[in-house]
């Protein structure tokens, strides 16, 4: 039986009164991913190396590649344990119950004016290149043009949002959902960056863009990172990128490059993708500023 060090606390709890069911989803080396029978949401079983996450249990294990976990295999809770088929148990008695609590904008925003030119520069210097991050030096064309398509996109979305042109900023975002390398699609990871940015500055155009958003993303992209977004416009995030934000409010400099490096470690290029939509984002909050 393993032990889980930490999970979501809501996950948690439909644990402990017995009211989790499933099936496997999707496995790989470092994570499982269940699909609940009850409200169709996925749910995530990570190795002990991962920060916390909505939805998700990080457990004592280092690799899941050896467990001959398949896809479709009943997840289940028996005495308070979490079953995969008789491959894995999982216990959470004891475990540290997590909660995501994103800050709210500061009244005062000279702090995350400062940190943000600090970002950029750093992203610009050690971000990873290939999704939101053009890579200067490819060769590849196919590369190079969906780069290209990244760029356009989201400098219209941007553009779009600051107008408060909501049906044009949708219209740009459905070009992003689904664009870009890697399991979680670059646009995918760039959209979680600047959607958790709208979740600390609320605004009526924000609510509205994000609500409708939701509605369109699902069938334009994969489970997996639909389900990132979806957590994202409630407010949802990993806890790397929670840290991330408060670093960019309150922190002093060191901090922030703390914070920033587990971000942009997150994936291939997911981090720095998240990384720059949060930038965006909280851009276009310093330019709205008191409304």
């Amino acid at each position: 039986m393993r032990q889980a060090i930490s999970g979501d606390v809501e996950f948690i709890k439909r644990i402990e009164k017995l009211k989790f069911r499933g099936w496997v989803h999707s496995h790989f080396e470092r994570t499982i991913n269940i699909h609940c029978k009850d409200h169709g949401e996925l749910y995530t079983i990570a190795y002990d190396g991962m920060d916390n996450g909505p939805n998700t249990l990080v457990i004592d294990i280092t690799s899941f590649k050896d467990l001959n976990i398949a896809v479709n295999e009943n997840v289940y809770v028996k005495n308070k344990v979490l079953n995969i088929e008789n491959k894995l148990e999982i216990a959470t008695e004891g475990s540290k119950k997590w909660n995501c609590s994103l800050p709210q904008y500061p009244l005062n925003d000279e702090v995350l004016k400062s940190n943000l030119v600090c970002m950029k520069q750093y992203i610009d210097s050690h971000g990873k290149c290939g999704g939101m991050k053009r890579n200067e030096s490819t060769k590849n064309i196919f590369e190079e043009e969906t780069s290209k398509m990244l760029a356009e996109r989201s400098e219209s979305l941007i553009s779009e949002i600051s107008n408060n042109n909501v049906a044009n900023a949708l219209k740009s975002a459905s070009g992003l959902i689904g664009l870009g390398p890697g399991l979680t699609p670059s646009g995918d990871d760039f959209l979680v960056g600047l959607i958790t940015a709208f979740q600390v500055k609320k605004s009526d155009s924000y609510q509205e863009f994000t609500e409708r958003f939701v509605q369109l993303a699902q069938p334009l992209t994969n489970e997996i990172s639909y389900a990132a977004m979806k957590q994202a416009s409630i407010g949802r995030v990993r806890e790397s990128l929670v840290h991330l934000v408060n670093s960019l409010i309150t922190g002093n400099k060191e901090e922030l490059i703390l914070s920033l490096n587990n971000v942009l470690n997150i994936g291939s290029s997911s981090g720095t993708d998240i990384a720059l939509g949060l930038v965006s984002g909280m851009e276009m909050n310093i330019k709205v500023g008191g409304k």
